[in-house]
């Protein structure tokens, strides 16, 4: 059996150039029992001053792990480790892409992952010692980053956490593509919401009237697309993937399959009497049932369209055109809907129709006015 001083033996890493480019050393091969030849390729990078560059690091970094016992017969390392930064950074842009193709992001997911992307690129070019290769991309990176984030620009915990999110996808994507062997984010926390509500631009009875008496007579199919968001609470990234054969005016419901939902679950939704009989103004089943329920001009049609265009018509027009604060956005609708509902309906009702995995999730919309006690319980006596 060969001694440990026999398994750590090894010849320093040495560069030969000329047709082919290569590294090589001798490191002794326990299983063979005698030091053998250990040889890598560089040719496949095309620029010389990078080839050079690649290779220096290359033989700096094998020293350095020869040196304390790593033996490349016992743990082979992948050459995928050597990847370019850059490069490994293109391929998730295009792994993004498709995800989003393939209904698996959505297109606020794509917008914000790509500009955490961007802005992690511009970190690195402006550090002292940018990093190169992939396997540089380490704990401390992410770490500086998110201090980057958080305490040098001075964002909110909750922006931190969320660029703490995308670390962790691109690292899961670098450990799914043998670009790393280790995970970053491991051992980094978020820094949670302890303590704090989600602040929600909740309208008033006042506001809600005087922005459907404006959409009524400005675009009226954006104001079905608010009911369906202030009613249904159908996210406006699910409203644009609604097709008619989605809505039942025989059991007044519209089911949203996993498919298109954003917790990925089947849910049918209760359809109020008011959102059909504007359907029905706006001759909505006319249509073929193939078709989607907003399309161009937000009217039914083939063609799928983004959910930017509600954002957009909701900054362009209501908000511009009302005055509105900019605390409140068309989301506001879903979040205020809730909000009025739990005023009149029991919260296990308003969890349906929300489609909230909990009770828990649906109390954070209950108004302080109605966080009281129950006048059905208050003078209930039992058999105890």
């Amino acid at each position: 059996m060969p001694s440990l001083k026999e398994i750590q033996g090894f010849t320093p890493p040495v560069l030969h150039t000329g047709k082919d480019w290569y590294i090589d050393f001798y490191a002794f091969n326990p299983v063979h029992g005698e030091m053998r030849r250990k040889k890598i390729k560089l040719n496949f990078i095309e620029k010389i001053t990078e080839r050079r560059k690649y290779a220096k690091d290359y033989i700096n970094r094998l020293s350095e792990k020869l040196s304390v016992g790593w033996n490349p017969w016992i743990e082979q390392e992948s050459s995928n480790a050597y990847m370019l930064f850059k490069d490994v950074i293109s391929k998730y842009r295009t792994f993004m892409n498709k995800m989003l193709k393939d209904g698996r992001y959505r297109q606020e997911t794509l917008k914000s992952y790509s500009s955490y992307l961007h802005n992690m690129e511009l970190f690195n070019e402006q550090k002292k010692v940018p990093i190169t290769y992939i396997y540089q991309f380490d704990k401390d990176f992410c770490v500086m980053l998110l201090d980057e984030v958080y305490i040098t620009r001075d964002n909110t915990a909750f922006t931190r956490d969320n660029y703490l999110g995308f670390l962790k996808s691109f690292s899961t994507f670098c450990l799914n593509h043998n670009y790393l062997t280790k995970n970053p984010t491991d051992g980094i926390s978020s820094l949670g919401r302890k303590g704090k509500k989600k602040i929600r631009g909740v309208l008033s009875e006042d506001l809600l009237i005087k922005v459907s008496d404006y959409l009524k007579e400005q675009n009226p199919y954006f104001l079905l697309a608010s009911y369906i968001l202030y009613y249904c609470f159908i996210r406006p990234a699910e409203m644009t993937k609604l097709k008619l054969s989605n809505i039942s005016l025989e059991r007044q419901t519209i089911f949203v399959q996993d498919t298109i939902s954003k917790n990925k679950k089947d849910g049918t939704i209760t359809l109020p009497a008011k959102v059909i009989h504007l359907m029905l103004d706006l001759k909505i089943f006319d249509h073929p049932h193939d078709y989607y329920l907003f399309s161009d001009g937000m009217k039914p049609g083939k063609v799928e369209r983004s959910e930017k265009m509600f954002r957009d018509w909701w900054a362009r027009h209501v908000r511009k055109d009302l005055k509105l604060p900019d605390k409140y956005k068309f989301y506001s609708l879903k979040d205020t809907g809730i909000t009025n509902m739990l005023r009149h309906y029991d919260v296990l009702s308003v969890r349906d129709q929300a489609r909230h995995s909990s009770i828990l999730m649906t109390d954070i919309y209950t108004p302080h006015d109605i966080q009281e006690a129950n006048k059905l319980i208050k003078n209930y006596q039992g058999d105890f």
